[in-house]
């Protein structure tokens, strides 16, 4: 995902597959609109809730943007993720592999555990500062909790690799597109593991979402499996164009057909967990999300967006900066327009103008030239 990562795990590749950095930078964009909307919506943890009450088409709104956004976005970063992790473990070896991406991303979460949530809590929310807790530190990991997962998949990967002791394969890697048999087993299998964790684990502990892990740990993996076979590549743009559609259509009519009678109903929690059949839908309709729009998204942009001009370059370079500080970026913001009395989706795409460009304004101009952060952003 980041900016640094990508460059450190691709190499000379990074100029052949700009589609990758402008996907990863079309996710970073959705991860401010996201966190903003929990601000107006107050579905979901946040810094600041704005606590505005929702009317019907608000409420709908935010919970299906909300959602589909979550179903799919960080899945296909993992993806990613994996893909590049075996390329780098070919390169690399596992001594500079592990060093490297506790480098780029052990340390950056550390900064952001010490240095950047006691200044949001403190400085821009004014909360008075407590003695130290560990429970409390570790919960304060705040978006960062995707660099530590992905430090932890990268080292289980380069263990099994070191103990395995195979070599990297040749330059000529073996060719496999993604049939559509593998791709509904994909599905069944994040689903099963995801409703499963759902009826055993919960939900949230310590500020990582346990029940996407299931997506998160399955498309790690997959990606690993795809960069042996050089699937991304072989993902046809019709095959391609079928799933985005199918992802789009579909799962935005099952998931508005669930929150209308989640609402109806009155409560959200049988889509939660549980040994019910609502759990079960939920599950496999996020599966099929991940799955879905990863592919879709992988072919698309690889055909149509396989390019960058000096201002998406930049935008792009900027990626992993703008994920690690837009929480002190926009809390502020939002803050500074709470008195602003406009409808919430009015108010959000306001804000979402707003910050986004500010985003990565601040990152391109001010935080990626102080000299301690030079090295992991």
């Amino acid at each position: 995902m980041a900016d640094s990562l990508i460059r450190s795990e691709m190499g000379n590749a990074r100029e052949r597959m700009p589609y990758i950095d402008n996907l990863r930078l079309m996710v970073i964009i959705l991860v401010v609109t996201v966190h903003l909307a929990v601000t107006y919506s107050g579905f979901g943890s946040w810094y600041y809730i704005e606590g505005t009450n929702l009317d019907t088409l608000s409420t709908v709104w935010f919970k299906v943007y909300q959602s589909f956004q979550q179903g799919y976005f960080l899945s296909l970063l993992f993806l990613i993720a994996g893909f590049f992790a075996a390329e780098s473990y070919d390169r690399k070896g596992f001594g500079r592999f592990t060093g490297d991406r506790f480098k780029r991303l052990v340390i950056p979460t550390l900064i952001n555990m010490v240095a950047i949530m006691p200044f949001i809590e403190i400085v821009e929310l004014g909360n008075k500062p407590t003695g130290f807790n560990l429970i409390d530190f570790l919960s304060g990991i705040g978006v960062m909790w995707f660099t530590a997962a992905l430090f932890s998949f990268s080292l289980i990967y380069g263990l099994v690799r070191l103990m395995l002791r195979r070599p990297a394969p040749d330059s000529e890697r073996m060719q496999l597109e993604p049939t559509f048999a593998m791709t509904v087993m994909l599905i069944l299998a994040i689903a099963i593991f995801s409703f499963l964790i759902r009826i055993s684990i919960g939900t949230d502990i310590l500020n990582f979402q346990i029940p996407y892990f299931a997506s998160y740990i399955v498309l790690f993996a997959f990606g690993i499996i795809a960069y042996k076979y050089n699937m991304f590549a072989k993902i046809s743009y019709r095959t391609g164009k079928r799933w985005l559609i199918s992802a789009i259509a579909l799962d935005l009519f099952v998931w508005l057909a669930m929150v209308a009678t989640a609402i109806k109903t009155g409560s959200m929690t049988p889509l939660e967990g549980g040994l019910i059949w609502q759990s079960w839908a939920f599950s496999l309709w996020e599966s099929f999300a991940a799955v879905a729009m990863s592919i879709g998204l992988i072919a698309i942009f690889r055909e149509k967006f396989n390019h960058q001009g000096k201002l998406v370059k930049t935008l792009s370079d900027n990626s992993f900066a703008v994920y690690m500080f837009h929480p002190m970026i926009i809390t502020p913001v939002t803050l500074l327009f709470s008195t602003l009395t406009l409808y919430p989706i009015v108010k959000w795409l306001l804000l979402c103008v707003i910050c986004v460009p500010l985003c990565f304004a601040a990152t391109h101009f001010i935080f990626r030239r102080i000299p301690i952060l030079k090295n992991v952003l």
